[in-house]
C-alpha cells in the first residue's frame, strides 16, 4: 500500500452520503496557492436551514429562515476567521476560542485544551479545526476533539502538524459515514489531491457532496507570492 498516494476528493465524497462537516487544507499542484475548503451538511430541518455569508476574512453561518430555528447553539457560528498571518477554520464556535487565545499570544493547542466534542448525545459530534500559518512560509495544523467512548465520558484530542507538499491536501470530517448514532471520524486526515484552479476544485467538491444532505461550501485559495486570497461560496439555500 502506498501511504503517500493522494485520492481524488470527488471520489472520496461520492462514496460517502454523510461525512457531516469537513475541512480540507493543502497546497495546489503548482505550488502557488495555500488552499482550504469547508463544507457543512445536514439531516434535520434545523441543520439544513443555513447559509454561509462571506465578510472577507470572516465567514458567518446564518439561518436561511429564522422562523424555523429550533436550537441555534450548534448551527450558528463563524467557521472562518483571520488573525494576522493565521487563518482559522473550524466546525463550531471553537473558532472564537482559538482566535482569542492566539490574540493573547497562546497556541492553537492551548485553545483546544479548553474545548471538547459537541454535547449532542448520542452522536457526540467531534470538533474539527485547522489553522493555516503564513508567519514563516506556509504550514498548517489540523485537530479533532472526540469522545473517548459511546457515553461521552471523556474527550480525546488529536493534533496533526503538516509541512505543505504541492498537490497534497488533508481532509478531516466529523463522521465516517451515515448512521444512527453517527460514527465519529477515525484515523488520520485523508490525503486528497489539490487542484490548481479554485473553480475546478470548488466544482469537484460541490458536485460530489450528497445532493440531499449538502448545505454550503467555502473554498479559499491564497497566493503564496502575493498573499492575496480568492474565495468561492456556494449555498444550496439562496440568501
Amino acid at each position: 500500500m502506498n501511504n503517500y498516494k493522494t485520492r481524488d476528493v470527488g471520489s472520496v465524497l461520492r462514496k460517502n452520503s454523510y461525512p457531516g462537516r469537513g475541512i480540507i487544507v493543502g497546497q495546489s499542484k503548482n505550488g502557488k496557492y495555500a488552499v482550504t475548503a469547508y463544507f457543512i451538511m445536514g439531516r434535520s430541518e434545523n441543520s439544513r436551514n443555513r447559509v454561509f455569508d462571506d465578510f472577507g476574512d470572516k465567514v458567518m453561518i446564518y439561518p436561511h429562515d429564522a422562523s424555523k430555528v429550533k436550537d441555534p447553539s450548534l448551527i450558528i457560528y463563524s467557521p472562518v476567521r483571520k488573525l494576522g498571518k493565521k487563518l482559522i477554520v473550524t466546525n463550531g464556535d471553537q473558532t472564537d476560542t482559538i482566535y482569542n487565545y492566539l490574540e493573547e499570544g497562546k497556541t492553537f493547542e492551548e485553545a483546544l485544551e479548553t474545548r471538547c466534542f459537541e454535547p449532542d448525545e448520542p452522536n457526540f459530534t467531534p470538533r474539527i479545526s485547522a489553522m493555516l500559518d503564513f508567519e514563516d512560509g506556509f504550514k498548517y495544523k489540523m485537530s479533532i476533539l472526540k469522545s473517548a467512548d459511546e457515553k461521552g465520558s471523556a474527550c480525546n484530542r488529536f493534533t496533526y502538524n503538516y509541512a505543505p507538499v504541492s498537490g497534497v491536501g488533508h481532509f478531516i470530517h466529523t463522521y465516517n459515514r451515515d448512521g444512527d448514532p453517527l460514527p465519529s471520524f477515525t484515523g488520520e486526515p485523508e490525503r486528497v489531491t489539490i487542484l490548481n484552479s479554485i473553480d475546478a476544485f470548488t466544482t469537484k467538491i460541490w458536485a460530489n457532496l450528497n445532493e440531499e444532505n449538502k448545505i454550503s461550501l467555502y473554498v479559499r485559495y491564497t497566493s503564496l507570492a502575493s498573499g492575496r486570497s480568492t474565495v468561492r461560496v456556494i449555498n444550496k439555500n439562496k440568501k
